[in-house]
């Protein structure tokens, strides 16, 4: 891939990543996956799972299709090219996505059990429903993929899902956004577990969505 084929796709997939490593929210081992929408029709994929440093010859210009039609996938990476494309071809207006193993978000996936949305930082990123999870199954499958497929369907409105046993999908209008899901939903997960110390969270009141837009739409230029 040339220096300047798709370079703000690449400098994005880029940028997300520091936020990701900046924000503390990588597992130890730095496993993560991201990809860029860059035409209807076309993403840009990381080639590798690891992603500390990551330059721009480690991302692959992939068709929605599934076909890579620039740069060398490594085989232990093609496993999660249908994971992504599935979500680009289901949601025309997602333009990022991440794929790591934070965590807390972690602990949720293990334990299979929904994210509350009860943060308010998850609400100004639109999450106004709990994170929902995907029943495990082996990675890049098409029950797997079938069933994150199914998971948006049965919420359209959700910017992530929990993969049960594995980890956490995000997505947004940008690979930065979809970065910042991630780090939004750290910090619920993590505040969520210490709350349990304190007898649990408490849900945010009714109509708390609309009062944050509200808020958030007096300052919108």
């Amino acid at each position: 891939m040339s220096e300047l084929s798709h370079r703000s796709d690449r400098d994005a997939i880029i940028a997300a990543v520091q936020r990701l490593f900046e924000a503390g929210v990588m597992s130890a081992s730095g496993h993560a996956n991201l990809s860029a929408r860059v035409s209807p029709d076309l993403i840009l994929l990381t080639t590798q799972g690891f992603v500390r440093d990551l330059q721009a010859s480690s991302l692959a210009l992939v068709e929605v299709s599934g076909k890579v039609v620039e740069g060398e996938v490594d085989p232990t990476n093609q496993e999660i090219i249908d994971m992504h494309t599935a979500v680009y071809r289901l949601r025309p207006e997602v333009g990022g996505i991440v794929h790591t193993h934070s965590p807390n978000l972690l602990a949720y996936a293990m334990a299979n059990r929904p994210l509350p949305s009860r943060y308010e930082a998850l609400r100004r990123f639109g999450q106004a429903s709990d994170i929902p999870v995907v029943p495990w199954a082996p990675r890049g499958t098409e029950r797997s993929v079938g069933a994150i497929v199914e998971a948006l369907e049965a919420d359209p409105g959700t910017k992530a899902v929990l993969l049960g046993n594995h980890g956490v999908l995000s997505f947004g209008p940008d690979p930065v956004t979809a970065a910042m899901v991630v780090v939004v939903a750290e910090e619920a997960a993590d505040a969520e577990l210490a709350a349990q110390a304190l007898g649990g969270a408490r849900s945010l009141p009714e109509g708390a969505s609309e009062e944050i837009r509200a808020g958030m739409s007096r300052f919108a230029k």
